[in-house]
Order: C-alpha cells, then sequence, then structure tokens
C-alpha cells in the first residue's frame, strides 16, 4: 500500500528541497524507501534524510564491503563519512552528515 497523496506530496517537496541535483534513479529509490511503511511515523524531512544517507551508504560508498570486511556497522559508517558527504555535495544537498547524526 502506497502512502496517502499528502504524505507522498510532502515527501517529495522535501526531496527536492534537500537534494536539488540527485539524480533521477538514485530519488526515485530514496523516495521510495522514504514512504516506507516503517519510516510513516517520522516527518516526511526526517524521513528523506535517513532514507538518503542509507542509501548513499549502501550504493555510493564502501559500507558494504567494509561490513563483509567484518567492520562493525559504526565502524564503517565512521570510515564512509567523507565519500558520503562527497556524493551529497555532489546533488548539492542542503546539509551534510556530521560524526554526530550517527547513532
Amino acid at each position: 500500500m502506497s502512502a496517502p497523496t499528502g504524505r507522498r506530496r510532502a515527501i517529495a517537496k522535501a526531496l527536492t528541497a534537500l537534494l536539488p541535483l540527485a539524480p533521477y534513479a538514485d530519488m526515485e529509490k530514496i523516495r521510495a524507501d522514504a514512504g516506507a511503511v516503517h519510516m510513516k511515523s517520522l516527518p516526511p524531512t526526517i524521513a528523506v534524510w535517513l532514507a538518503t544517507i542509507a542509501h548513499i551508504r549502501h550504493v555510493h560508498t564502501d559500507y558494504e564491503k567494509l561490513l563483509a570486511e567484518g567492520y562493525d556497522r559504526d565502524s564503517a559508517r565512521f570510515f564512509v563519512l567523507e565519500q558520503t558527504n562527497r556524493v551529497l555535495t555532489r546533488w548539492r544537498a542542503t546539509r551534510l552528515l556530521e560524526d554526530e547524526d550517527e547513532e
């Protein structure tokens, strides 16, 4: 089941505001992830941010490789912080990931 129309619109607006130059294929995946059932209790802007970081981490960095090499999640996230921010910068994101953002 898809998200209600108002929420879909809010997600689309938040996505466009956060990532003005992200490629269409990436935007579509992030949009779908932000609209997932487990994100529905979050404000659209937070859902978009979390979906964006997860997408970039898994698709555009060495995160998966580091996990496969035995690094724990927090260490792998630390090591891909700069790669993640390079992608955000390339997409002209209005925000970058900081160490404090990691949990």
